[in-house]
């Protein structure tokens, strides 16, 4: 049974455009099972699936000529004659596929659909002569409203915030508490979600990051050093939610600063992590300061981290929030601090188990300092108060 994903809305609309649709995210995402779902929904029969994970596909895009291409999409019943649609799965396992695409972009009329589980490698792939030739859009595991459908359990989620505080239910809340206990633990993997017992989840669990590590971590990177890089995750999974200290880490793992950086930025180029930097009222200016480290999904963190409630509530806020627009965290020298802020809405955002009212009030005193024009209190636990908005409506 396929489950509808809110990206397939976007994608339909481009199936008709000029453009090569690319589609990035992190393994085991769903990336294929929505193309698939977007393959059946063109009724033209002239189009075709191809897996670049397969070294027989792979030969396809090995000819010298691209013209000669066309013979072995003929095996597929595929003709030049007419726009043809191609699907190509995986690319970056298929890097000589590339400048194919763009050849035969340009010379025939052809619609291609390319997905890839690292960004990292698809924008050093991409020649800059593709600029304005491609849309691009990203898929992430579940998030809670898409969660809530894969459990055929229907409910309204607002966009505003003011609305999200305002609406809020406590029936509603007790209603679903379970099921977003069991997100808040195993995350939005679909194929986790999905599972019926904690071990088959579990299970899926260790295979989504055994496949993450052999397939992008040593067939992508070329790392000298797997050692390093398979510390520096299980370090960074331990500090969910805190800032780097690159020196300290650099020490940990017995590396140079400078590999920690190119390590960091591999790890958020495959979405394994989101790095979030602080946060300045003056949109000219660079700041400096330690970056803050979130993981893709809770369940990596219950697998294969010892972190506290609080730090698995934070990520999974982090995953749903990000949506809303690009996300900073603020800390004064003093100490003040806020989790999380959506500079283009002007909305700040502290993230408790339990809120209580002076956390809502310090929140807001450091929001006027700042010139934010909201701030709430995003809670595990109900709480009916002003200013106070349950993690299971974000």
């Amino acid at each position: 049974m396929f489950y509808p994903r809110k990206l397939i809305e976007a994608l339909t609309r481009h199936i008709h455009k000029k453009e090569i649709v690319v589609l990035t995210g992190m393994r085991r995402t769903g990336k294929t099972t929505l193309y698939r779902m977007l393959f059946n929904s063109i009724k033209d029969s002239n189009k075709v699936f191809l897996d670049l994970e397969n070294p027989i596909e792979q030969r396809i895009f090995e000819e010298k000529d691209y013209n000669n291409i066309w013979a072995s999409f003929s095996a597929y019943k595929i003709s030049n004659k007419r726009k043809a649609y191609i699907f190509l799965d995986e690319i970056q396992s298929c890097p000589q596929a590339v400048k194919a695409v763009k050849y035969l972009y340009d010379h025939y009329n052809i619609k291609f659909f390319l997905t890839g589980s690292s960004s990292f490698y698809l924008k050093n792939l991409f020649p800059e002569s593709l600029s304005g030739r491609k849309a691009s859009f990203e898929l992430f595991p579940l998030d809670y409203q898409e969660f809530l459908l894969f459990k055929n359990y229907k409910k309204e989620f607002r966009q505003d915030f003011r609305e999200k505080e305002r609406r809020k239910n406590p029936v509603v809340f007790e209603k679903e508490k379970k099921l977003f206990e069991q997100y808040l633990e195993f995350g939005g993997f679909p194929q986790v979600v999905l599972a019926e017992t904690k071990e088959d989840k579990n299970n899926h669990l260790n295979d989504i990051f055994k496949s993450y590590f052999e397939k992008d971590v040593r067939g992508l990177a070329d790392f000298k050093d797997i050692r390093a890089v398979r510390e520096l995750i299980l370090l960074l999974l331990q500090r969910t939610g805190s800032k780097l200290d690159i020196t300290k880490i650099a020490s940990e793992t017995g590396v140079s600063r400078e590999t920690i950086y190119s390590y960091l930025s591999f790890l958020q180029g495959t979405y394994f992590i989101d790095l979030i930097t602080p946060f300045t009222a003056n949109r000219d200016r660079e700041v400096s300061g330690a970056k803050k480290v979130y993981v893709c999904d809770n369940g990596f963190l219950t697998m294969f981290a010892k972190i506290s409630s609080g730090q698995l509530l934070e990520n999974l806020v982090f995953q749903n929030l990000k949506k809303y627009g690009k996300l900073h965290y603020y800390q004064r020298r003093t100490g003040g601090e806020i989790d999380f802020i959506i500079p283009d809405s002007k909305t700040a955002f502290e993230v408790k188990e339990t809120g209580t009212p002076a956390d809502y009030k310090k929140l807001s005193s450091l929001s006027r300092d700042l010139n934010l024009k909201q701030g709430y209190v995003i809670t595990k636990n109900y709480h009916p108060d002003k200013g106070f908005i349950p993690a299971s409506d974000i």
